[in-house]
């Protein structure tokens, strides 16, 4: 967890295969702890292609019922299944994700050094919004939220952190 925060956790992404493995691990991690999903991450990107959505929105029944026996990720079918959707639309969305989910702060991170750092905001409800209205699944504001502060669209390092 360490690592994670002080290498990755809050830097700026734009690489779309690097956001649909954010937008899928935040899914995944609902009702779960996240150290339980970051140690799983490796069976992600094993059983989900490396997170390439061209790859991905061809998994067919086949796949999804082998994924149900992969111990390497959360064998919960409605996630696995939105992670296939997930990929499908986002072949669909006539933008880059990069730019889809960047708009929602401006194409800058939104910074917050005080207070207690919320599970939402008005920026991840309406991405939330959008993302459900688009046909994405497993994006709700919390979820949203979580994949803002994840890849740096909400940096919430706290103040003396030296990250912040």
């Amino acid at each position: 967890m360490i690592a994670y925060h002080d290498e990755e956790w809050g830097r700026p992404v734009h690489d779309d295969r690097v956001l649909f493995e954010f937008l899928t691990l935040e899914g995944a991690q609902a009702g779960l702890s996240w150290s339980t999903i970051l140690h799983k991450r490796e069976g992600y990107r094993r059983a989900f292609a490396r997170f390439d959505p061209r790859k991905v929105a061809k998994f067919d029944r086949f796949q999804v019922e082998r994924l149900m026996k992969d111990p390497g990720i959360v064998r919960n079918r409605l996630k696995i299944e939105s992670v296939i959707a997930n990929a499908r639309v986002i072949l669909e969305l006539g933008e880059s994700l990069d730019s889809c989910l960047w708009k929602f702060v401006g194409g800058r991170p939104m910074r917050r050094r005080r207070g207690p750092v919320p599970a939402t905001t008005p920026e991840s409800d309406a991405m939330s919004k959008d993302l459900k209205k688009r046909g994405f699944r497993f994006v709700g504001s919390t979820i949203c939220y979580a994949l803002m502060q994840a890849c740096g669209l909400a940096d919430d390092h706290v103040q003396g952190c030296f990250r912040s």
